[in-house]
């Protein structure tokens, strides 16, 4: 996709460690089951294509070169809608194309890559401080918890809510059209209610597609995230050192050197 400097971009070595440079131009990208959103550092105007079935990985380098053209970017995250482990995608996402498990992104994009759950990018660009929880609504229930910077991945749509369905079911898309947005939002908002005494947080951010169904007011200590949040998530992944960085092969994953700030990934 890119012509990029190999000596600029090659993990350097000290003290046995690879440590990274930390990139100055970002290129963020948020999956999504209907659209894919994309905005570089430095710019304003967040840039978009379609998604859907069709959406294979390949698609997504292809589509994502032709628009950012005229951007200049050294290094990409991806925000990914499902589980995502140390080289990449561990599972192909439901409403999406195939091919994106040991898909290999960074020799794709032509520059290092970090990728990580999108509800965990979105967290990531949500957090003010303290203790967060994120809950991502959208055709389920994505959730993270951020306590003084440590990033916790969560799974909270697999517990159980109501008879026998999951949260993924019951506040999730399907949940939505079959409840109906008013009775919807008192699931989500008792449940919020039950989470925020659970986790113990200071604050909740309700993120994803269905969010706005969510409407204000919202009780203290509750409030809707952002669109930018997820682009915002991706600059700040690369302040991150425990998140691995693709460079052109699946299998070639660095971290950042555990001095590089005080961001951590559990």
């Amino acid at each position: 996709m890119r012509n990029v400097n190999t000596k600029s971009t090659a993990p350097k070595k000290a003290l046995g460690k690879a440590i990274l440079p930390r990139p100055k131009k970002i290129l963020s990208i948020d999956i999504g089951g209907t659209k894919v959103k994309f905005l570089a550092s430095g710019e304003t105007e967040p840039r978009k294509i379609i998604s859907g079935p069709d959406m294979s990985p390949a698609k997504l380098v292809e589509e994502v070169a032709k628009l950012t053209k005229d951007w200049k970017f050294t290094a990409v995250s991806v925000g990914y809608p499902g589980l995502v482990g140390s080289s990449g995608p561990l599972a192909e996402p439901g409403n999406l194309g195939s091919g994106w498990v040991g898909f290999d992104f960074g020799t794709a994009f032509g520059c290092p890559v970090r990728i990580v759950n999108d509800a965990a990018m979105q967290a990531l660009g949500s957090y003010d401080g303290g203790r967060m929880l994120f809950l991502g609504l959208g055709t389920g229930v994505g959730s993270v918890l951020i306590v003084d910077h440590a990033v916790i991945p969560l799974e909270l749509g697999e517990l159980l809510a109501k008879k026998g369905r999951t949260l993924s079911t019951y506040l999730g898309r399907a949940g939505l059209e079959k409840a109906g947005k008013k009775r919807w939002r008192r699931r989500v908002l008792s449940m919020v209610a039950a989470l925020q005494r659970a986790f113990l947080v200071d604050y909740v951010v309700l993120g994803g597609g269905n969010s706005k169904h969510a409407c204000e007011p919202l009780p203290p200590g509750v409030r809707l995230g952002h669109n930018l949040t997820a682009f915002r998530g991706g600059f700040r992944l690369w302040g991150i050192e425990d998140v691995p960085t693709l460079h052109g092969s699946a299998h070639n994953a660095n971290r950042l050197s555990h001095s590089a700030g005080d961001w951590r990934l559990l």
